[in-house]
């Protein structure tokens, strides 16, 4: 059976950070897979699901309708172990390059007022399950003590 390189990673080393996950090659074009890891896992609670459904969604609009992302956004999606989110880029990157689009995200999740794009039952399979307030924290935490200082410790994934 074929190992799975994430399930490689020492998690007890993990730190909260930007990481480098993967690149795909799917025709011409690099796909660059970022583990985004909000909480350090085994060390501290996750997310729950509501908090983690909010900053889904006012990610994804961030994201769809950044001037230089939008069209590089291929997937932006939370982790089953409620640690961080899967953000996917068609292009080759390193974590430092994203940087910026990253505090520009969760900036704008951290500042969000009124109703959460997409949270109707129209709009959304599960509209109920948000919370804005405790994504807006999460959001500003994790810019406050990751983002805002990042080291390499926060960008390269533990030996």
């Amino acid at each position: 059976m074929k190992q799975i390189a994430s399930f490689t990673i020492d998690h007890m080393k993990l730190l909260r950070g930007v990481y480098v996950s993967r690149k795909d090659k799917v025709g011409t074009e690099v796909l660059t897979t970022f583990d985004i890891r909000m909480t350090r896992p085994n060390f501290e609670p996750v997310m729950n699901t509501a908090e983690i459904h909010t900053i889904e969604h006012l990610a994804a609009t961030y994201l769809r309708n950044h001037p230089d992302y939008a069209d590089k956004t291929i997937y932006f999606g939370p982790m089953g172990c409620r640690t961080g989110f899967y953000l996917i880029l068609a292009g080759d990157y390193q974590s430092k390059d994203i940087i910026s689009l990253l505090i520009g995200m969760f900036e704008f999740i951290k500042d969000f007022e009124g109703e959460v794009p997409g949270a109707s039952a129209e709009g959304c399979g599960n509209y109920l399950d948000m919370n804005l307030n405790m994504a807006k924290y999460l959001a500003n935490r994790f810019l406050e003590e990751v983002l805002y200082s990042v080291t390499e410790a926060n960008l390269i994934y533990p030996n």
